[in-house]
């Protein structure tokens, strides 16, 4: 990694601590710029990222790495906080409304009407950012004229934080308590003056509890067609780069804007967890910023870089490592794909067979229908649904789970095999409750046992005809399903195992069934299929950059963090609990004069064999002080249930200079419906 002083890029830059951007209706967007210091005479295009996650402070270290970098190549590089938080006027009550993306209309606008602007607006951005540069693309602001997507999804209901194939995740219980918490905190007085205080609690009273508003949208229904680019692809225009990584929750969405946009569109996955793939983690690490240099010169200054000469997939292929919850660096290599699909990728049928064998050909056997009920703590080494590298949240060994599933094991292979795209398997399968789901895990066992997870699929089997339409099962009654698994890049070695587990429940990944269930499979006519690749000369070609990087920003540790994850059985009172310890501690930004404290720390428990003993419970801390401006809050979530309905319970504190200033709480109860 290197860090290129900006005095040795091409263009002197300035910096703009903070700008208001006036919208119609009378609300300001707080931004940060930077921008060569010719701007105003030599006009340039603008470069934006929009979301809500605090320009001014949490999000400060890593924004002085990247646009001051891609600012000193001649671009105005702009940073706007949404409406309703950070230092931005109004209050933020969901995710990708309908205002938020007609004020990014208006931000756009704006932009390229500013005197430093050439007119031409690019749009980059993870995760939130990511989406909403495609949301906005498929609005057609005139003057968006490309977009960098990283880390994001074009389905908000198939592939994103709050339910896969129809089973709510855990992880939309702690992204609720994320927003929970970064909504609870007020704007900088150094920037917005007295009102700094009024507009805080604006928000705490008005920000509201995100996630009962997603457990009343259980099936997909218009709540999550809004702002799924999917629902019409072909309204996107804009020319798109999507960018993701294996370890990430969102790699999917890569290989669907490949396959149905129709714009010029390039795609990257990279061995990468929820970060910009300069920062990536596990490594390797690219020279990310140089690509999307080369990106914003090609489709905003017109200029030949070479960037739509590459294919339209780079991937990076994954070799097998001993698992861990935690990598560095993954082995592998970068692979190449002209188009996708790509008809270099074949299926290769592999048979459910009798005896938990994984066989080519299928085999004549007696034991057609397998059985299993799975224990509660399946799960607990599973990691989380979308790995940010914060804590050691990748899946472990799969033995650890695999005791309590039904495992379907290959020969040792005779040859290497090499995978690329989305497995699938197709199988038939009954239930003993109305209510089921099943999961999918497909692993690498190794001479020596350790089983690598390499992808993984989950399905409500309510859902195994409709998302938007689910219906009770019948128990008993055999239902087909097709579950596609997670796509991925991967290489089994040869002499290793093609390991599949099924079970019956995967907490705290997934929430569980209202019932224990037991799930039987009926191994005839059941098929994995797995997207085989062989090696292309073009393979050998790829090249990227190294990591550089703007300086990075000067901080002062204040106190130390603390980074764990902890599987805990209480044999005494049979409890399984996973404790999740994110805590950043407190550190402080020196120019800014500025200590922020952010901690969080999660906990998913089950008892004995009780799914309704179901219990996620997060608790956030989040701090700024200055001198004697000292803000605190504390917000807690937790999610418990019965049977039939979901009991929410949440509450927020608000301490200005110790002295506690606003106490809230909140009592759902939400019916299940299918859940």
């Amino acid at each position: 990694m290197t860090t290129r002083p900006l005095e040795s890029l091409p263009h002197e830059i300035e910096h703009t601590e903070n700008v208001f951007i006036p919208l119609a209706d009378g609300t300001r967007l707080a931004a940060r710029i930077w921008k060569p210091v010719d701007a105003a005479t030599e006009p340039v295009p603008a470069v934006l990222e929009y979301i809500p996650y605090r320009k001014r402070d949490v999000k400060r270290p890593r924004d002085q790495l990247m646009h001051p970098y891609v600012a000193a190549h001649g671009y105005a590089c702009v940073r706007v906080d949404l409406r309703g938080s950070g230092d931005s006027d109004g209050v933020l009550t969901d995710e990708y409304l309908e205002q938020e993306l007609l004020d990014g209309e208006e931000v756009i606008t704006w932009l390229a009407d500013q005197a430093w602007c050439d007119g031409n607006v690019g749009m980059i951005g993870i995760s939130w950012g990511g989406f909403n540069g495609l949301q906005l693309a498929a609005r057609r602001p005139p003057a968006l004229g490309a977009v960098v997507s990283v880390c994001s999804t074009d389905d908000r209901y198939a592939d994103d934080v709050h339910y896969m194939g129809g089973c709510l995740l855990g992880d939309n219980l702690s992204w609720s308590a994320v927003m929970h918490a970064f909504n609870s905190m007020p704007p900088d007085p150094e920037l917005v003056g007295e009102s700094w205080r009024k507009r805080w609690f604006e928000r705490l009273e008005g920000s509201g509890l995100w996630l009962d508003t997603w457990l009343r949208h259980p099936h997909r229904d218009a709540y999550w067609e809004h702002g799924s680019v999917c629902e019409d692809h072909s309204a996107i225009e804009t020319p798109v780069l999507a960018v993701s990584g294996w370890a990430d929750g969102y790699s999917n969405a890569v290989f669907r804007l490949l396959e149905h946009l129709s714009c010029p569109r390039l795609g990257l996955v990279g061995p990468w967890s929820h970060k910009y793939p300069n920062l990536g983690v596990p490594g390797p690490a690219i020279g990310f910023l140089q690509e999307t240099v080369r990106w914003w010169d090609h489709w905003l200054k017109g200029r030949d870089t070479g960037i739509m000469d590459e294919p339209m997939l780079r991937a990076y292929v994954l070799d097998n490592v001993a698992p861990q919850a935690s990598y560095e660096q993954r082995p592998g290599r970068w692979v190449t794909e002209p188009s996708w699909p790509s008809p270099t990728v074949t299926s290769d049928d592999w048979v459910l067979g009798g005896r938990w064998r994984l066989e080519r050909e299928e085999v004549e056997v007696a034991d057609r229908d397998l059985t299993v009920q799975s224990p509660l703590s399946l799960g607990l080494f599973a990691g989380k649904w979308c790995s940010y590298s914060a804590t050691p949240d990748m899946p472990h060994d799969q033995r650890e789970e695999d005791g309590g599933a039904l495992v379907f094991e290959s020969p040792p292979l005779p040859e290497p095999l090499e995978v690329l795209g989305a497995p699938e398997l197709e199988l038939t399968v009954a239930a003993d409750q109305p209510v089921a789901m099943i999961a999918v895990r497909l692993s690498d066992t190794a001479p020596d046992d350790q089983a690598t997870r390499v992808t993984y699929g989950i399905l409500n089997l309510c859902h195994h005809r409709s998302h938007a339409e689910p219906e009770p099962l019948v128990p008993g009654e055999p239902v087909r399903i097709q579950l596609k698994l997670n796509d991925i890049g991967y290489r089994f070695p040869a002499g290793h195992r093609l390991r599949l587990a099924v079970s019956s429940s995967y907490w705290p990944l997934a929430w569980l069934a209202p019932k224990k269930t037991r799930l039987t499979i009926t191994t005839e006519d059941s098929h994995l299929r797995l997207p085989v690749r062989q090696h292309r000369p073009e393979d050998d070609a790829i090249r990227f950059e190294p990591v550089e990087h703007a300086p990075a920003l000067a901080r002062t540790t204040v106190e130390a963090g603390e980074h764990t994850w902890l599987v805990q059985r209480d044999l005494a009172t049979d409890t399984a609990t996973l404790a999740v310890v994110d805590d950043n501690g407190i550190s402080r930004i020196d120019d800014l004069d500025l200590e922020v404290e952010s901690r969080v720390r999660e906990w998913y428990s089950t008892r004995a064999d009780q799914p309704t003993s179901a219990r996620g419970h997060v608790e956030s801390v989040r701090g700024l002080r200055r001198g004697d401006w000292h803000v605190r809050t504390i917000t807690t979530t937790t999610l418990t249930c019965d049977e039939t309905t979901f009991f929410l319970r949440a509450s927020l504190d608000a301490y200005e200079g110790g002295e506690r200033v606003l106490s809230r709480d909140w009592s759902e109860d939400i019916p299940r419906n299918l859940l």
